[in-house]
């Protein structure tokens, strides 16, 4: 009997990918486990594995689909002794919907010459499980962005729709069956008065356009990721009300103690030769102070519901790291309780496989704070966009020498400065403020790091 093989969810709110790559042809024999073709989603490309052994009969989607729907039919192997042909014949009937690949706008002869680039975010990360929906007599339900937006096209009332994903979250194979079926939302009554609207976009496509001499610009479509990042970068400023304190932290005991450290390193055998077992950063410190500070004041380790408020047991640190297309915030899991060594080895494993897009859904999403450096660069200071579900951002800037009093004595000290983004309904003033200080104290009495 022909074995089907389907769009795999590589996350719990995947609902489509895009079939980046087959890595068999045809006839090629496979076995459990043999990695068969790599999945790309917004944020990562992902490899899928084969279940079972047997030989490929039909690859039913080709290389490069796009918003190709979990579950629908991708390939169809054939077990030892079936005939191959009426294997593939039998998948005949069961390809997927996808969507074609979306043309680029043609490009101009010469490159953009008009508005100055807009500065990347600091941070963005992937779209929570579900969206909170309104409903009658206050209760709420859970919807997928990609389901409430096919609903709301097609004037159908979410409440009226029964959700078939995780928890009863509505998806968008629900939406549509709710659309065969006729449902469509009530009558709205005729407001006294037009409500005000909240402009989130500016003026137009074709109005920005208009506004540039035709042939001084190219249209370069976005991505996936850069769409997503846009959407929840609008949504965080528009729903979160956010919150901002800096703080000037001296360096110089922190620097002392990294030198140290690293000079101590011992000496392991790799396929290179013999290098350091771990090197230290100044952001590997800060991580580890950010995951301290949220242990010692765990009020502000939290993220909002409307439900209530959610009270985290570990300190799951979020950094942000730039790839081309944006950013992608992986996570150091129970960062409070991992030696320096052992953050700076997972850093930098995760910020690799991040540029490669090769990280797992598991280790980007979720988290419950983020830390933003940007004193690589030379900034200062800046402040940071909230990640929902997180209700802190740590933005740290640069360290450089300044003219500090000290004992009511001039001196010249390293200071970095921090500013804290907290989400005002979770983390208020005086609790952000207390976090920002033991945060301060750790990085300017770093011993305590190691105890």
């Amino acid at each position: 009997m022909a074995i089907k093989i389907t769009m795999p969810a590589l996350s719990p709110t995947m609902e489509e990918g895009n079939l980046a790559k087959w890595l068999v042809k045809e006839g090629d024999k496979v076995s459990a486990g043999d990695v068969i073709a790599e999945i790309e989603t917004d944020k990562a490309t992902m490899e899928v594995e084969a279940v079972d052994e047997g030989i490929v009969a039909k690859l039913v989607v080709p290389a490069g689909t796009e918003s190709v729907k979990v579950n629908a039919l991708i390939a169809v192997l054939a077990e030892d002794g079936e005939d191959v042909a009426e294997a593939a014949k039998a998948a005949s009937g069961d390809a997927p919907a996808a969507a074609p690949k979306a043309e680029a706008a043609p490009a101009a002869a010469t490159p953009v010459s008009a508005p100055a680039p807009v500065a990347a975010a600091p941070a963005a990360t992937p779209a929570p499980a579900a969206a909170l929906a309104p409903v009658a007599k206050g209760e709420r339900l859970f919807a997928s962005p990609l389901a409430r937006r096919v609903a709301k096209d097609a004037g159908v009332e979410l409440a009226a729709v029964s959700g078939t994903g995780p928890h009863g979250r509505i998806i968008r194979k629900d939406v549509e069956a709710a659309i065969a079926s006729g449902v469509k939302a009530p009558a709205k009554p005729v407001a006294s008065a037009a409500a005000p609207q909240i402009a989130v976009s500016g003026a137009s496509d074709e109005a920005t356009l208009k506004m540039f001499e035709e042939g001084s610009y190219e249209l370069v479509p976005h991505d996936g990721m850069r769409k997503t990042i846009a959407r929840r970068l609008m949504e965080s400023k528009l729903t979160v009300p956010h919150f901002y304190l800096m703080i000037d932290c001296e360096l110089d005991a922190l620097l002392a103690l990294r030198s140290q450290l690293n000079a101590a390193a011992p000496m392991i055998k790799t396929e290179k030769g013999e290098v350091p077992a771990y090197k230290l950063s100044v952001n590997d410190l800060v991580i580890k102070a950010t995951a301290l500070a949220l242990r010692d004041i765990p009020e502000a380790n939290v993220s909002w519901t409307d439900a209530g408020m959610v009270k985290h047991k570990h300190a799951d640190v979020g950094v942000a790291v730039s790839i081309p297309g944006g950013l992608i915030t992986p996570i150091v899991r129970g960062a409070e309780t991992k030696a320096l060594s052992a953050i700076s080895n997972e850093m930098k494993d995760l910020a690799k496989r991040a540029r490669d897009r090769k990280l797992k859904p598991s280790e980007y999403q979720g988290g419950t704070t983020s830390v933003s450096n940007l004193g690589m660069f030379g900034v200062k200071d800046f402040a940071a966009i909230i990640n929902p579900p997180h209700a802190t951002i740590f933005a740290v800037g640069a360290g450089e020498q300044r003219a500090v009093v000290k004992n009511g004595e001039l001196a010249v000290a390293t200071v970095m400065s921090v500013t804290l983004s907290t989400d005002h309904r979770a983390v208020d003033g005086a609790l952000a403020a207390e976090l920002a200080k033991v945060f301060k104290n750790y990085i300017e009495n770093p011993l305590g790091m190691l105890v």
